[in-house]
């Protein structure tokens, strides 16, 4: 759509503003970060707001550093921030073997958690030379890396495995050409064994869960991997239950279940149930919403219809957009 293009072109203009010029510091030289940095003597940062320094998402602690020396200091210098690494909006765009490697060197070895959300720039060679260096990692997500390859995931979590067994789950939606061969080899190599693995893929995962679902969030009855093969198209994707009430009563029953990757059977943006023939009704945004959540999301007096809570924000840059509360179903 035009709205959205408008909002990923701002993004991409503020990340190559303000985030070039000193947020990604691992890749400029030292002599090129004083210049970005005006020295002002006006005494240290107060002592509160180091113990806040690692809670902070990785956009905002790089560009702590460029506040004053002593944030510098502290941002580069503490290993506590760096054991876990997540990037996201609007880090990932510009994300690179480069700086990935050189920001997971401030773990010294005890990265925890490398999370890359949609970072195309990776490569297999770059994930492998992070995952050598950090043998303790027990969290993996490369959703959406399009630069990485079903073999080079499996080399990575191979190394992981072959000497630790801290690596709890990994998240490879996404990542092209990935097989049934693939997922086995995965599987084997977490250890996981049939009765293990039966138990496991019991435990529910729903679409509006999996939107949401924070990335820190582990759980220990959670998949160790998001992918399985699904039932009715037999293709590796990720395969959603349905909260339906109709659904749950089938499953209970060992009925048909109304389960399947999303491709198979649509489902709700806002709530994940399964979407019928002549149920989905016309949104702004590309997805699909059940009737229930049409009726109850904000419509607009133009056109009649809803943004899904996940495109909520492109309303706002939309000139002359009004909303008008949805009548919700008695």
């Amino acid at each position: 759509m035009k709205n959205s293009h408008i909002v990923e072109n701002k993004e991409h203009e503020a990340v190559n503003g303000s985030m070039l010029r000193g947020a990604v510091l691992p890749s400029l030289g030292h002599s090129q970060k004083e210049l970005t940095i005006q020295e002002v003597e006006r005494g240290p940062p107060h002592e509160a707001l180091l113990l806040v320094l690692a809670y902070l998402p990785l956009f905002e602690l790089l560009n702590m550093s460029e506040v004053c020396r002593s944030l510098r200091d502290a941002v580069d210098k503490d290993v506590l921030q760096w054991l876990d690494i997540i990037v996201e909006k609007p880090l990932n765009m510009l994300f690179s073997d480069e700086i990935m490697i050189k920001l997971t060197s401030k773990a010294n070895g005890r990265l925890r958690t490398l999370a890359l959300m949609s970072c195309t720039k990776i490569t297999d060679d770059g994930l492998q030379q992070v995952i050598e260096k950090n043998p303790l990692i027990n969290r993996l997500y490369l959703p959406a890396c399009t630069g990485l390859t079903p073999e080079g995931i499996m080399r990575a979590v191979k190394t992981l495995t072959e000497h630790y067994q801290a690596l709890k789950c990994v998240r490879i939606n996404g990542v092209y050409n990935m097989k049934k061969e693939h997922l086995e080899t995965l599987s084997s190599y977490l250890q996981m064994n049939p009765a293990k693995m039966e138990g496991q893929m019991q435990q529910l995962c729903f679409f509006h869960d999996h939107r949401n679902i924070s990335v820190l969030r582990v759980e220990e009855s959670y998949r160790p991997i998001d992918l399985e093969i699904c039932p009715r198209c037999n293709e590796v994707r990720m395969v959603f239950d349905c909260p339906r009430e109709t659904c749950k009563k089938k499953r209970e029953r060992a009925m048909a279940e109304c389960r399947g990757c999303y491709f198979c059977i649509p489902r709700c943006e806002e709530c994940g149930k399964c979407i019928e023939v002549e149920e989905p009704g016309e949104v702004v945004c590309a997805d699909v919403l059940c009737s229930d959540c049409w009726l109850q999301l904000p419509k607009c007096n133009f056109c009649n219809r809803p943004y899904c809570s996940r495109h909520a924000n492109l309303q706002h840059s939309t000139s002359g957009y009004r909303m008008m509360k949805g009548h919700k179903k008695a």
